[in-house]
């Protein structure tokens, strides 16, 4: 392969400083082709299956069964944290105001506000495990020193109920009432501070909306469906963790400070394809249904991905090291065949 036929492929204008594979660039260019039939099929699968869930939740309500379903559903709510991720991105569908669509209905699910959520996704991926700039999206794994039980119980359904205050219903509260937070004032551009405010306020508009008709119907259901899922979707923080807990921070190499691992089918579709993370980070415009093609063309130069029980084995131990002595991480062997 020529010079000419293979290129380094970056996110910004550091990105010459990150380490990448070198992809040819046709091969390139067919993996960051966007398929709307692969975009709707993945959002039309889901959809349904949440909703059919929802359903079950209703028939169930005041029933032990209720339990299993509602665990079920908002385990299923939580995988619209990939459909947000993946539309932010605008690589789930040909079209910018389908990406839009779907970004905007899957930030309100995951209580993304969709503005600062915008721009500190964008920093995370121009610097990765960075502390200046702050990247705010690895502040629960990597930045984080939590002692064993505290990491433990996160995993706990309705854990968030007791940390309320850090939660992201109080930083949309704050961003309502025009409270400038840390990462409205390290990433939102000034331009753009008044949108997330709006947002914000629709955001705590629709809480309100569904907290009166729950009223109007004297019955909670419509709050626990519409409105705290997240706080029962803790299964999904067992996959999500695993992208940057215990790696490296402030490193060039994605290799370091980002995991890929192996997911079972159901789990892969909830989290769509974003297993393959440390491929995601290096090439982010390839879309999630084509990670794994990029993966079998670079895996040589990438560290083998993990199961989950695996990547807990020495996730737990670098938790515990970590609290000790803040500068431990995780070394990660990376592929000599360069």
């Amino acid at each position: 392969m020529s010079n000419n036929d293979s290129i380094k492929i970056g996110i910004n204008n550091t990105s010459n400083e990150w380490f990448r594979p070198i992809i040819d660039k046709k091969e390139l260019k067919n993996l960051t082709k966007r398929n709307d039939f692969a975009g709707w099929r993945h959002i039309i699968i889901y959809f349904f299956a949440l909703f059919s869930l929802g359903l079950f939740c209703t028939y169930f309500w005041g029933t032990w069964w209720f339990v299993i379903f509602y665990i079920a559903y908002c385990t299923l709510w939580g995988g619209a944290d990939a459909i947000w991720h993946e539309c932010g991105h605008r690589t789930a569908f040909k079209t910018r105001s389908l990406n839009d669509f779907f970004y905007y209905i899957a930030s309100f699910m995951n209580n993304f506000e969709p503005v600062r959520w915008r721009w500190s996704h964008s920093l995370h991926h121009s610097y990765t495990a960075s502390i200046d700039p702050h990247d705010f999206e690895v502040e629960g794994s990597i930045f984080s020193k939590p002692n064993i039980l505290t990491f433990i119980i996160r995993f706990i359904p309705g854990i968030g109920f007791f940390e309320i205050q850090n939660s992201l219903y109080k930083e949309i509260i704050q961003h309502a009432f025009k409270i400038e937070t840390k990462v409205m004032k390290e990433c939102i551009p000034a331009d753009k501070k008044n949108r997330c405010v709006i947002v914000s306020r629709i955001f705590v508009f629709i809480w309100i909306l569904i907290i009166l008709l729950s009223i109007l119907m004297n019955s909670l259901l419509v709050i626990f469906l519409l409105l705290i899922p997240k706080f029962f979707a803790t299964i999904n923080a067992v996959w999500g963790l695993t992208q940057h807990m215990g790696l490296k921070e402030n490193t060039k190499d994605h290799r370091l400070s980002t995991r890929s691992v192996r997911l079972n089918p159901i789990f892969s579709f909830i989290y769509w394809k974003m297993e393959y993370h440390i491929e995601h980070h290096m090439f982010p415009m390839v879309p999630s249904y084509n990670l794994p093609k990029l993966h079998e063309i670079i895996k040589k130069e990438l560290p083998k991905p993990q199961n989950l029980f695996e990547a807990y084995k020495e996730i737990i131990p670098a938790v515990i090291k970590k609290h000790k002595d803040p500068n431990y991480f995780i070394s990660v062997k990376i592929p000599s065949n360069q």
